[in-house]
Formats: structure tokens, C-alpha cells, sequence
């Protein structure tokens, strides 16, 4: 308890530490880590699913009117960037 007093963290803190992680041993506490940002990676690449499919959604919808043609040399990848990028401004 002198540690917590020098540190200044409160015996209500240890508590709900000792709660939320149990006696987790300096491994588990990695890997949760380890786990915490690989979900977060994977969050950001569905997102970023998600926007490319919204593109393509956008960019078939241009192509959909009677007698269009779809755009000959654009590369899907670029208006798909340009798409990002309207998005996120």
C-alpha cells in the first residue's frame, strides 16, 4: 500500500483494476494489448471496405442512364482515392 501512496493512486483504483483485469500476468496484459490493436486495424480496414463499396456504388450510378457508357481508361483506383477524399473533408 506504500507503492500506492507514492504513486498516488487510491485503494478504490487498485480495486477496479484488480477488477477489470483479475490477477492478469504481465503476458495476458500484452496480448490483450496485442488485441485491442489488431481489433482496431480491423475495424479501420472494414471501414475502409465500406467506403470502397460505397465508390463503386457511386461511380456504377453514373453509368446507369440510358445510353451511357462507362468511363473508358479512368482508373477505379483513383476515383476511389478522390471518393476518400470528399468523404473525409
Amino acid at each position: 500500500m506504500e507503492v500506492l501512496r507514492d504513486l498516488g493512486v487510491s485503494g478504490q483504483t487498485l480495486q477496479r483494476w484488480r477488477n477489470q483485469f483479475g490477477v492478469m500476468k504481465a503476458d495476458g496484459a500484452k496480448r490483450r494489448r496485442e488485441l485491442e490493436r489488431e481489433n482496431q486495424r480491423l475495424k479501420q480496414v472494414v471501414a475502409d471496405q465500406a467506403l470502397d463499396i460505397q465508390a463503386l456504388k457511386e461511380i456504377g450510378r453514373g453509368t446507369s442512364e440510358p445510353g451511357a457508357t462507362p468511363p473508358r481508361g479512368r482508373d477505379v483506383r483513383a476515383v476511389v482515392r478522390a471518393f476518400r477524399a470528399l468523404s473525409e473533408s
